[in-house]
């Protein structure tokens, strides 16, 4: 496994569950997110995505409460679909978009994108809704029409695929993923709750990078009801989970 490219091809192979919300009536399967991942990596190629292009993806639920803060997940993982799915691509994502958006493309709940002041040229995509301006492509309306293969982006472990409080590669995202999975005992029965902003590298990792690696279920928006076996959380916060990833803490 050599690159994200690798770790969506192989999760599509797996049973079970990926995500599980409160909100949400049914899970989110393996195979059901990752045949979603390579449809939205062609449908972001339409949008020019490409090796070395920027995106910007803000991380939310489908339709925001007021209370709602950017990065938080909490019913639906459309924002995290975004992020493989450039990557895929070979572009750079930045989960933690500034209010002046200079990329290919944004992706944002639809509530939220009048926040954001686009570069020209960058084209925004939303997911949720509804949204009433035309420029603004509806994100999960136009993914299931895509071709449900893998992008034919050419992308290796040198290539960067996150940008934030440093710059990640494809190579160094696995490597902090297996390490991860190592030092927290994730395997295929293991349920990951996401408690913490999924904003940097470290939160990607733990949330999201390691479960897949090993087949477990990622749970989010449960408050504290609703506990996993190990919790993603930041610094400070108390959680029903014993065991904690902080996501400061891991070693990137």
């Amino acid at each position: 496994m050599q690159t994200l490219a690798d770790l969506v091809a192989d999760a599509r192979a797996r049973d079970g569950v990926l995500f599980s919300a409160p909100e949400r009536n049914a899970p989110y399967s393996y195979g059901d997110f990752c045949t979603n991942v390579w449809k939205g990596g062609n449908l972001m190629r339409h949008y020019g995505v490409r090796e070395g292009t920027r995106v910007a993806v803000v991380v939310g639920p489908k339709n925001p409460a007021d209370e709602d803060e950017p990065g938080y997940l909490r019913d639906a993982p459309d924002a995290l679909l975004a992020f493989l799915a450039a990557t895929l691509n070979g572009a750079v994502v930045d989960m933690d978009p500034p209010g002046a958006v200079d990329a290919t493309a944004l992706v944002a709940p639809a509530a939220w994108i009048e926040r954001y002041e686009l570069a020209p040229g960058t084209k925004a995509l939303s997911y949720g809704g509804p949204i009433d301006d035309p420029t603004v492509a509806q994100f999960e309306r136009e993914l299931w029409s895509e071709n449900p293969l893998a992008p034919p982006a050419e992308v290796g472990p040198e290539d960067d695929a996150l940008a934030g409080e440093r710059t990640y590669t494809h190579g160094e995202l696995l490597a902090a993923s297996e390490r991860v999975v190592a030092d927290h005992d994730i395997d295929e029965a293991t349920t990951v709750a996401v408690r913490a902003p999924v904003t940097t590298g470290g939160a990607l990792v733990a949330g999201l990078l390691a479960p897949m690696r090993v087949g477990a279920t990622v749970l989010f928006g449960g408050g504290d009801d609703e506990s996993g076996d190990v919790a993603v959380a930041g610094e400070g916060r108390d959680v029903p989970e014993e065991r904690v990833i902080r996501p400061s803490e891991l070693s990137m």
